[in-house]
């Protein structure tokens, strides 16, 4: 009878620390996956530096490098940045993306590519509807039916961690109300 009392205890304790070892082991790895998921956002670089490492966005930064605009989205932001995508920019009329790359155009490039940016840090679960201040000085209009969208452009992936700030796909070029991109086209 006492060896099978000492045989019970020893099982039990064996269990116990064998729970106690499981439960470390998995809040060690969380922390562990914390840890990396932090250094990953805190190492992903800029808007711009993402953009560059990104597959869809080569248009966008050629744009960006055009306009001169990397040093600034590469400052402090934060920034929320609808980015449109390659197939986006490829969606554009006939000539215009070549003509918005000229030096010449660069002001007109340089409105277009502001509007899609805001002030702020704004997650995907964060957008409410309504009008939105761009950087460019204009609104654009957020809605939250049928997925989230800019001026009626999807929003195609959400929430591209940056370390100063967030992009979001999108799949139109958005361009400003007073800004008419067929007369670039000569």
């Amino acid at each position: 009878m006492r060896r099978f009392s000492i045989a019970a205890l020893s099982v039990a304790a064996l269990l116990t620390l064998s729970a106690c070892s499981t439960a470390a082991e998995e809040t060690s790895m969380a922390e562990t996956m914390a840890s990396a998921e932090a250094t990953e956002a805190a190492t992903a670089g800029t808007v711009v530096d993402v953009a560059v490492a990104t597959e869809g966005f080569a248009t966008l930064v050629a744009a960006i490098t055009a306009a001169e605009l990397g040093e600034t989205l590469s400052g402090m932001g934060p920034f929320t940045v609808f980015a449109p995508t390659d197939a986006a920019f490829a969606a554009l009329p006939a000539g215009v993306l070549d003509a918005l790359l000229l030096p010449e155009n660069k002001d007109v490039l340089v409105k277009i590519l502001t509007y899609h940016v805001v002030g702020g840090m704004v997650m995907a679960a964060d957008v409410t509807d309504g009008d939105v201040a761009t950087v460019e000085g204009q609104t654009v209009k957020l809605s939250t039916k049928d997925g989230v969208t800019v001026n009626g452009a999807k929003v195609v992936t959400a929430d591209v961690m940056a370390s100063n700030g967030v992009i979001h796909a999108i799949d139109t070029v958005l361009v400003p109300a007073d800004v008419d991109v067929a007369a670039l086209v000569k």
